[in-house]
């Protein structure tokens, strides 16, 4: 059974510059912690990675996972499914941007997962929020630097 999380943050930059850094999947193994290796397989009509497999560090060792992205409700959505993983099922998201009155923007990341191998809830929500907290504040970070 997939399970389902999300989680808020406040990014001090617009929300078109998170969109831009977090659709720029290419470079991901130069910022996010966990992402050791990207491999694009197919892109868009307008060059943005389609067709996604990873490498990245989880539960002590490493994983493969491919993610097929959709871009129709850019620049406020950022969304994937999982078309293949070794030990996940399924690893669907999505990082919403909503501008704040402030120019600041708000990411919402919303996460389901699924693993291969059954696991107690409590070691699957911990993983999922180890991934996410991950993901956003290595995307903040990312997004304010290049302020």
């Amino acid at each position: 059974m997939a399970e389902v999380a999300t989680e808020r943050m406040f990014v001090t930059a617009p929300a078109e510059r998170c969109f831009a850094v977090s659709s720029d999947i290419d470079a991901y193994p130069q910022w996010a912690a966990d992402i050791k290796e990207v491999t694009v397989h197919d892109r868009d009509d307008q060059g943005r990675p389609q067709l996604v497999t990873f490498r990245a560090a989880a539960f002590g060792r490493s994983t493969s996972y491919t993610l097929s992205y959709d871009y129709s409700a850019a620049p406020n959505v950022l969304s994937w499914v999982q078309t293949r993983g070794d030990i996940t099922s399924k690893l669907d998201g999505s990082y919403v941007f909503e501008p704040t009155a402030d120019g600041g923007t708000e990411v919402t990341y919303h996460l389901e997962v699924e693993m291969k191998v059954p696991l107690p809830g409590f070691i699957k929500m911990r993983a999922q929020s180890r991934i996410m907290s991950i993901a956003l504040r290595d995307l903040k970070v990312r997004v304010e630097s290049l302020a």
